[in-house]
């Protein structure tokens, strides 16, 4: 049985070049400002067996990889991640502030690459065992501008990056369409503008939205650069999740 959930999960999502990493730091040190307890985590990725998988999906050697094994192996990776991080860091009343979860397997390997949603849906309840976030924050870009943000750290870009720009359309069309089903759990914040903007109306929908109270500074912060760092990555040849 699981243990029972006293915690706040935040989730970050959104296409390439977004931000995602960058604004998952920042939200962390605000929170951490206000005196709460804060993991920070991501996806695919979060735990030693989960950052192996992700090696595996964002090689570029692996370019034939299908949309359906990048989808098992995205949920395997997760399965792990919701057992050894996330479940114990929620029963434990933290604030847990991840980079991605279930809804970018909905984005990259439904809307981007046409897999089922409901077939999708029905494995991450296997994974997740039905964990949801508390709060989606979906940091919108427009494709061109994430894109260029990405390739602008070549040593960053990977295999998921590469896909053709017709793909990361429709993974940031998955997600719009994800957020206006569901306004009750996402907000969307534009992401197009300047780092220290977008972290404030990001610190504005927690306060409206869950009532914390953070610090209006990030004083003390070292400032990650605007672009997504590898571990922000989306799809390719094959799709994120």
């Amino acid at each position: 049985m699981d243990e029972p959930r006293t915690g706040i999960f935040i989730v970050f999502e959104g296409p390439e070049g977004a931000g995602k990493s960058t604004q998952v730091r920042l939200l962390a040190h605000r929170l951490r400002g206000a005196g709460l307890r804060v993991v920070e985590s991501r996806e695919p990725g979060g735990t030693p067996i989960g950052e192996q998988v992700r090696r595996v999906l964002l090689d570029h050697a692996n370019v034939a990889m299908r949309a359906e094994t990048e989808a098992l192996l995205y949920s395997a990776a997760r399965a792990q991640h919701v057992a050894e991080v996330l479940r114990p860091a929620l029963a434990e009343g933290a604030v847990v502030v991840c980079d991605r979860f279930v809804d970018s397997t909905l984005a990259y390997q439904g809307g981007g690459h046409g897999l089922p949603l409901e077939t999708l849906r029905t494995v991450q309840r296997l994974a997740t065992g039905d964990l949801l976030p508390d709060l989606r924050v979906l940091l919108d870009v427009p494709v061109e501008i994430g894109l260029s943000r990405r390739f602008g750290s070549p040593d960053d870009v990977n295999r998921i990056d590469a896909a053709d720009v017709a793909f990361h359309r429709r993974v940031r069309a998955a997600f719009r369409e994800l957020a206006a089903d569901d306004r009750d759990h996402w907000v969307v914040i534009d992401a197009a503008g300047e780092v220290e903007d977008v972290s404030r109306r990001v610190a504005d929908a927690v306060h409206s939205r869950l009532g914390l109270s953070l610090p209006a500074s990030v004083d003390g912060v070292d400032e990650p650069r605007v672009e997504a760092r590898a571990g922000d990555a989306g799809p390719a040849a094959g799709a994120r999740s």
